[in-house]
């Protein structure tokens, strides 16, 4: 496997994630147009965000014990045929029950994308280039979550809200079938030293020891949840937010809901990544104290999003959370990886996924509860308001949960126990 390969790979990978993300955001930016047109209230639109992503944590175990086990390339090309065809279905839904079942299958599909890509990638990239490639790799988020949020909202202004769900859809399935003939299974274990590629893949009680034995861990799972949480909020209710408090038309939320804030986190996570590779040369908890320091820093911006009236204000601090994010974003699977071996790390990743998005997809949920039965009766957008900026308590959460990983990660290194 040579040197350009490699990274290769990571451009291959790069184009499923963006259509991972992409199909997954169409929705959000046509909140406002379902309200109007299903008669939607805020707790409904709240469910249909939420419904993706606790099946999607719902089946990540699942997904990581099978990216442990069988060929990884099949769970990854497959599973963008399938949640790409549930995209294109999305396109027919009529009612409330229907939007929740695509959503949750569409979770279902996506579920095994990221075990799978992740340890694929940890294969072909060892500890030198490993942050830089998954940063590489996370860029994509952001800029699928940008064309899912504006594509979407331009296609309702000009051609229907189901317009962009078919052509999302279909340019998926066909990208897949594409990368089928490029994309190759590396030997698992191969980027690592030593003889960690020979061992076997874990049975499902090993896999839970490998992962849960390691403090350090559970608190980057804890922050991961924390995270993840607020991040969900923003990816949901940001479009609605923009129409409601300042006057966007529905394309302008759709794409500045989503470009200030994306665009700044892929800025932050090439960043990130070299950075947390230079530190992890010299420090073994390198990788994780680049993550505490994007959410305390993020912190600030989230209650500034919420609280501000000034536009230019408030697109300022969707810029600097949305930087601070991809600082955080770069390492969420690098630092995890540090802690686990090789063969378990589909495992891990599964159950990052499980936690980060079975506690993150109560974040839309909780802010269209707020928004309908908040503090201010009648005033939707000062409860939304509020909701938002309370995302900076949770971020201060996440800090505090990385800087004790950090510190315990220390305290074995000095030990001769990076784990």
């Amino acid at each position: 496997m040579g040197r350009h390969y490699k990274w290769a790979v990571v451009g291959m990978l790069w184009l499923v994630c963006f259509f991972n993300y992409a199909d997954r955001q169409v929705i959000f930016s046509i909140f406002p147009v379902l309200r109007r047109e299903f008669g939607f209230d805020p707790v409904q639109l709240g469910l249909i965000g939420s419904a993706f992503m606790w099946l999607y944590a719902a089946g990540a175990p699942v997904a990581g014990y099978l990216a442990d086990r069988l060929r990884r390339k099949p769970l990854i090309l497959g599973g963008c045929v399938f949640w790409s065809g549930v995209t294109a279905l999305t396109g027919g839904c009529t009612r409330l029950g229907q939007f929740v079942v695509v959503r949750a299958l569409e979770g279902l599909g996506e579920t095994c994308y990221f075990p799978a890509a992740m340890s694929l990638l940890s294969d072909t990239h060892g500890p030198r280039t490993r942050s830089r490639a998954l940063a590489l790799h996370q860029s994509s988020v952001y800029l699928g979550t940008i064309a899912g949020g504006w594509a979407g909202a331009w296609f309702a202004e000009r051609h229907g809200w189901r317009a962009a769900f078919y052509v999302f859809g279909l340019t998926g399935m066909a990208v897949a079938l594409l990368l089928h003939r490029f994309l190759q299974e590396p030997e698992r274990g191969r980027a690592e030293p030593g003889a960690a590629a020979a061992s076997p893949p874990p049975g499902p009680r090993e896999s839970a020891r490998l992962v849960l034995g390691q403090p350090t861990a559970w608190l980057l799972l804890g922050a991961f949840l924390c995270a993840n949480f607020v991040a969900t909020i923003f990816l949901a209710w940001t479009p609605t937010f923009l129409v409601d408090k300042f006057g966007f038309t529905l394309a302008g939320a759709g794409l500045s809901g989503s470009v200030f804030i994306q665009l700044a986190s892929a800025a932050g996570a090439p960043l990130g990544g070299v950075l947390a590779d230079r530190l992890a040369r010299r420090w073994a908890a390198g990788r994780i104290l680049v993550q505490a320091g994007g959410v305390l820093a993020g912190a600030g911006f989230v209650a500034v999003v919420g609280l501000t009236y000034h536009l230019a204000t408030l697109l300022a601090g969707m810029a600097l959370f949305g930087f601070c994010k991809g600082l955080y974003d770069s390492n969420i699977f690098a630092a995890l990886f540090d802690v686990i071996e090789p063969r378990a790390r589909g495992a891990a990743a599964g159950l990052m996924n499980t936690v980060g998005w079975g506690g993150g997809a109560l974040g839309p949920l909780a802010v269209g509860l707020a928004t309908k039965y908040g503090r201010h009766p009648g005033n939707a957008v000062a409860n939304m308001s509020e909701a938002i900026a309370g995302g900076a308590l949770v971020y201060l959460a996440a800090a505090a949960l990385l800087v004790a990983a950090a510190i315990g990660c220390a305290r074995r290194a000095g030990s001769g126990d990076t784990r």
